[in-house]
């Protein structure tokens, strides 16, 4: 039991680490904890915001897949109109290639956009020679510090919803007006392999004169006058493909990035309230140690 003496001298040591604060020692663990109190609130804030866009990826991707599945009927079946008619691209001194890219303008998908851009880069250091089609702003930023002279065209405005045949067909209206006349087309994508995985593929779309000079073209009985309006159509559906299916990568690829992103925000939040917790308990370890040191000094004297 204290003495009458004694109770003052509490008094004073309860109240002292208001003015111990002031020191520098204790102003550093005052400040941290608080500093660690702001982070844990932030990254449990983060955490509700990667919680709910995994939700939306994952009701987008089920919508996704279901047009992807309906656009691989069109561009199925211009493929197998040229394989019947066994086209090829033309061979030819100087070949002139262009290569359309399929991205979006969104990101936050880890690095869907990247890989595409990569394979680019990797061709060009290889000595190929093309021109470049970009459909999307994530590409065209990447490949624009890399390869700015090779963009002969670009359209922004991709990725805000499912692509459709309208979409595709506008885009191929302005690529049929380039005025250079190419040997060779290729769509670059990323083919759809499963929930987890996608990859980079190409997809070739021909010219006229490589499907006027089909050896199996005749059987079709189309006329000549009518082959701009089937290139035409036919670069259309693989554009219509290689968007929705790129559309459908992209909106799986969000959502294991911010299934993974809300993954680590729970191993933060575990980490931080630990801290937080051996923080707080060094701090009233702290004080405590001072009310009793303040007593036991008071009753001494």
């Amino acid at each position: 039991m204290l003495s009458r003496a004694a109770r003052p001298a509490i008094r004073a040591a309860v109240a002292a680490p208001r003015a111990v604060a002031a020191g520098p020692n204790a102003v550093a663990t005052y400040a941290t904890l608080r500093e660690i109190e702001d982070r844990l609130k932030s990254i449990k804030n983060i955490e509700k915001i990667t919680k709910t866009m995994k939700i939306v990826a994952s009701t987008k991707l089920t919508r996704a897949q279901r047009a992807m599945n309906e656009s691989r009927t069109f561009g199925e079946t211009s493929n197998k109109v040229y394989e019947s008619a066994e086209t090829k691209p033309i061979d030819a001194e100087q070949k002139k290639k262009l290569i359309i890219i399929c991205s979006s303008d969104k990101g936050l998908c880890g690095g869907i956009h990247s890989g595409m851009s990569r394979k680019i880069r990797r061709m060009a250091a290889e000595g190929d020679a093309f021109d470049l089609v970009i459909i999307g702003e994530k590409c065209k930023a990447q490949l624009s510090r890399t390869n700015p002279s090779a963009i002969q065209l670009s359209f922004s405005g991709i990725g805000k919803g499912v692509p459709t045949f309208a979409d595709a067909q506008a885009i191929a209206d302005q690529i049929v007006l380039l005025p250079e006349q190419y040997t060779e087309t290729q769509i670059l994508y990323n083919k759809f392999v499963n929930a987890q995985s996608y990859e980079p593929t190409f997809i070739e779309a021909f010219s006229e004169e490589a499907i006027l000079e089909s050896p199996n073209f005749s059987a079709f009985e189309v006329e000549e006058e009518s082959v701009s309006n089937l290139r035409e159509y036919g670069l259309a559906n693989s554009l219509f493909w290689a968007l929705a299916e790129g559309h459908a990568c992209e909106q799986s690829a969000r959502r294991n990035a911010m299934d993974n992103a809300s993954k680590n925000a729970g191993d933060m939040i575990n980490r931080y309230q630990i801290l937080f917790n051996r923080t707080r308990q060094a701090v009233i370890t702290g004080e405590l140690v001072e009310i009793i040191t303040g007593a036991t000094a008071s009753a001494d004297m």
